[in-house]
């Protein structure tokens, strides 16, 4: 298939694209710069100029295609809800435009196991918790997608983990590394005991590709490679790693220390993959995310004023 995917060049859009190639799949990158355009380029993929908020860009590279991966959202944590209606207006964009084509046209859209949070294992048939405000302002994005089947689109939605991990920021275990390189100190909340869902972007990237290939319209699914990995054991590892103290902190200072990443140490959720797993024959095979630590380490230190 010919596939456009949003967010081509991105931490985990660049894993999608290796893995649609790999597989015999031609892309179509959104791109933003040149550089980006380079980099899509050196990978085998085609590039097309713009950005998510170009709804004109977004409908015309999806009228190019048979399917779309929509991973681009500009997580912009002073304006969360502005993000997430950017997020909306881009998969009304997408969606309309291929259910228009009609045919047997895919699209998979991207949130996170976030939208679940709370202290149980979260599977993929779970709603979005409306209760909590960030969930409340991202989920909507999933039911906006998967009633594009009504008009004869294959949609499905891969809710990433909080620590989607791999070569680069890799999401939760970035700042926490980034925090620990600037404070001298390794830290977690109270008892640590809070867990995070964790996924190599490479098994993530499998998933996209086969929810594309053989999803049933309306399906979710979890990139979930380990269901709670608590935040302890990531900041120990992290101390460890960098040779600093790894120390506990009272909420009270959980802002001061963290700053906008301040809502990121006090997550709850662990989630599951076993329906995933059944439904697309998929079994995560990467590293484990305290496994993946020291390459966070080595790409934060590379991003440092100064670094080689």
């Amino acid at each position: 298939m010919r596939v456009f995917v949003t967010g081509a060049t991105g931490f985990v859009g660049t894993a999608v694209v290796k893995e649609l190639l790999s597989a015999g799949h031609q892309v179509l990158g959104l791109a933003r710069s040149n550089e980006k355009a380079e980099q899509l380029r050196r990978q085998g993929a085609e590039s097309l100029f713009g950005t998510i908020e170009d709804l004109e860009i977004l409908k015309q590279g999806a009228s190019q295609c048979e399917a779309v991966i929509h991973l681009a959202f500009n997580a912009n944590f002073s304006d969360f809800a502005g993000s997430c209606a950017t997020d909306r207006a881009a998969i009304t964009a997408l969606g309309s435009t291929l259910a228009a084509a009609g045919g047997d046209r895919a699209f998979v859209i991207t949130s996170g196991t976030m939208v679940l949070v709370g202290d149980d294992l979260a599977d993929e048939d779970e709603k979005p918790r409306m209760t909590n405000p960030m969930a409340a302002m991202r989920g909507p994005s999933e039911a906006l997608c998967l009633d594009f089947a009504k008009q004869g689109v294959r949609t499905s939605v891969v809710r990433l983990p909080p620590t989607t991990h791999g070569p680069g920021i890799s999401g939760f275990t970035g700042p926490l590394v980034m925090t620990a390189a600037e404070k001298g100190i390794s830290a977690y909340v109270g008892d640590g005991e809070n867990r995070w869902a964790a996924g190599h972007r490479d098994d993530a990237a499998k998933i996209y590709r086969l929810a594309m290939e053989k999803a049933e319209p309306r399906s979710v699914f979890h990139a979930v490679g380990e269901e709670g990995v608590t935040v302890k054991d990531i900041a120990t590892e992290i101390g460890n790693k960098l040779g600093i103290p790894v120390v506990s902190i009272w909420p009270e200072k959980l802002e001061e220390h963290f700053g906008r990443f301040a809502f990121g140490p006090m997550a709850n959720n662990p989630a599951s993959s076993k329906k995933t797993q059944e439904r697309l024959g998929w079994t995560p095979a990467g590293p484990t995310v305290l496994e993946d630590v020291p390459g966070v380490i080595e790409f934060v230190k590379s991003q440092a004023p100064g670094a080689q």
